[in-house]
């Protein structure tokens, strides 16, 4: 008998090759490819102090035929611009940007897993102006990076069902920024997700600031049950996730009616009772509730396992990046 080596953790491998530009005088230089290596940086760069960073995250996927494929690439791209404005950052040329990624997967195109792997592609960007008394000033300086990282399956063990602690106190980040994809974001949520681990053997904690249920701090929340999915409106206090966005039109096309309104915990709980709770993002796609927590107290999502609609989307989602399935809303683009 014969055990089969584990995969690296998501992102923790990166291809040989990044692509990299940088902002100077008002202007991107050309981009290069080259060999992942550590960057040089002033101690004094803007990033470091005043944590003027953002980033992007999306899959290429190798298909039956060969071909490598990016899925939805330009949205990502729309978004990370946005989140350049919103932290008073050098934007990127929209062009140029998807010319880097294409251009990237190019050059490690041997590296980009076969199904069910993908080729996961991280953009960032950085203020490197160095001045650490620009507290209150842009940078004007930025460096723009392409990372990628091949991933494997992430349920290649089976789908777990997720245990999630309701914090209706706390929020995940400023509510004016928490639609911008940026570290800050995500380091406000680590302590509370890690002692919601430690106390409570929980995956994740589910923001729900003044008892208002909001997402958890790397994923959108969705509520599921037979032809209906329910999910928070988008405003500026939480990400307006891709993978959100094409799983709510994946329903739609499914005849489910999809509901965008803010909803509160005691209308999450009333649901739960026979409904469906999952999780939206990229590196999982839907992964499915079984547990929420809430004020110290296990409350069984339905019958505590990945639900069926949480399944059947999920796959439906997964066979449209994979080729399997008609790409109905053109969605995956060609490197």
């Amino acid at each position: 008998m014969t055990t089969a080596t584990p995969r690296p953790a998501f992102g923790s491998v990166l291809t040989r090759q990044m692509a990299v530009a940088a902002y100077r005088a008002g202007r991107w230089s050309d981009f290069e490819v080259k060999p992942v290596a550590p960057i040089e940086l002033s101690p004094a760069a803007h990033v470091l102090h005043y944590a003027s960073t953002c980033f992007e995250g999306f899959k290429a996927f190798r298909h039956a035929d060969g071909s490598i494929r990016t899925f939805r690439m330009d949205r990502h791209i729309q978004r990370m611009r946005q989140s350049a404005r919103h932290l008073v950052l050098p934007e990127p040329d929209a062009a140029q940007l998807a010319d880097m990624v294409r251009t990237l997967i190019r050059a490690c195109r041997d590296e980009v897993p076969e199904a069910p792997g993908a080729l996961y592609l991280r953009p960032l960007l950085i203020g490197t102006t160095a001045n650490i008394g620009a507290a209150a000033t842009p940078s004007a300086d930025a460096a723009l990076f392409v990372l990628a990282s091949p991933v494997w399956d992430y349920f290649a063990g089976g789908m777990k069902p997720l245990r999630i602690v309701i914090d209706d106190v706390n929020t995940r980040s400023a509510a004016h920024l928490g639609m911008v994809k940026t570290g800050g974001n995500y380091a406000a949520a680590m302590g509370p997700t890690l002692a919601a681990r430690q106390k409570y053997r929980a995956d994740q904690v589910l923001f729900c600031p003044g008892g208002e249920v909001q997402e958890t701090g790397a994923a959108n929340f969705v509520l599921l049950r037979e032809g209906r999915l329910l999910t928070r409106s988008l405003d500026s206090s939480f990400l307006h996730g891709v993978t959100r966005d094409s799983l709510l039109t994946i329903a739609r096309d499914s005849g489910i009616e999809v509901v965008e309104r803010p909803f509160d915990v005691a209308e999450m709980l009333e649901w739960v009772r026979d409904g469906e709770a999952a999780l939206s993002g990229t590196a999982a796609v839907l992964a499915g509730v079984g547990t929420l927590i809430h004020h110290g107290a296990d409350v069984t999502v339905a019958g505590g396992d990945v639900g069926p609609i949480t399944r059947d989307l999920r796959a439906k989602l997964v066979a449209i990046q994979r080729g399997e399935a008609p790409d109905r809303h053109g969605w995956l683009e060609p490197v």
